[in-house]
């Protein structure tokens, strides 16, 4: 879930390395801090019976948007998405040799969150596996491993709708597709100074966080609503170490790949190349 500004605007100086080393190290911090908020209220709602519905979950994960936005959006620009760093560098001209430092950093973000989470909960999380005869890395433990990587359709709702089991890799596909486009839309028109209709600066932050948490309200029972690889690669990686092995990667029906990397990512430059080409034309226009 990601992102904001694009970065500040490259230096050709001997102090470009050192430059570089600051927003990456702003990526790191931006992805942990969404990752941490975003998966300890997933650890909340699933392992503790906290009685979090998924409005709570939601909105928890929009206000961990727009912290980590407005934390480090002065270092890096707060990509803390590798879709909306991908986009950015199609359509707004972000620096391509940044692109795989800045990916590179949000999964280590995303990656040392999970990990961090998992110190608060691991007796938590085994007390639940333990009540629900559940063996980790176990045909049926994506339920537990859900708290981190992602599974389609969402395992914690699948028992009380049913229909979720009709769920398809397609279907999957076509929501994360979608859903991020809407995302990255959003996004561009926010921070696009043509736009005269938009909010003061100080609010973007708080109406990209609004709409990641609409997002979520709408596309979880499908996908748990990833719109960011890495913030289910890095979570999903640290559970495979963790002890959920295959049910983390490559996932008890496959897809990770194409749900929750390549969707993302095709999504963001879509609604990236939707707002770039015909929304903002109309603004030259006026």
């Amino acid at each position: 879930m990601p992102f904001d500004v694009e970065a500040p605007e490259t230096r050709s100086s001997h102090g470009s390395q050192r430059k570089l080393l600051n927003e990456c190290f702003g990526e790191v911090v931006g992805t942990f801090i969404l990752l941490f908020f975003g998966l300890g209220v997933n650890q909340a709602a699933i392992f503790t019976g906290a009685g979090l519905g998924l409005g709570d979950v939601a909105g928890v994960w929009g206000v961990s948007v727009a912290l980590a936005i407005y934390t480090t959006s002065a270092i890096s620009g707060a990509h803390i998405n590798p879709a909306i760093t991908i986009a950015f560098a199609a359509f707004r001209g972000f620096p391509k040799k940044k692109v795989v430092p800045y990916i590179f950093s949000q999964t280590i973000g995303a990656f040392l969150a999970a990990a961090t989470i998992y110190l608060v909960f691991h007796s938590v999380i085994a007390a639940f596996e333990q009540a629900h005869g559940i063996v980790r890395g176990a045909p049926n433990s994506e339920l537990s491993a859900s708290a981190y990587g992602e599974y389609f359709p969402n395992p914690s709702m699948v028992a009380t709708s049913p229909g979720l089991t009709a769920v398809t890799m397609s279907t999957a596909m076509c929501a994360e597709i979608i859903a991020t486009a809407m995302l990255t839309f959003i996004v561009f028109a926010l921070n696009d100074d043509k736009n005269a209709g938009r909010p003061a600066t100080y609010f973007t932050p708080l109406l990209i966080g609004c709409t990641v948490a609409a997002l979520i309200a709408i596309v979880s029972p499908i996908t748990q609503a990833c719109f960011n690889p890495a913030r289910d690669f890095g979570p999903r990686l640290f559970a495979y170490l963790a002890g959920w092995g295959h049910i983390a990667i490559p996932g008890p029906r496959g897809g990770v790949f194409n749900v929750y990397i390549l969707s993302p990512i095709l999504g963001a430059l879509l609604g990236a190349a939707i707002y770039e080409k015909l929304l903002r034309r109309c603004f030259d226009q006026r």
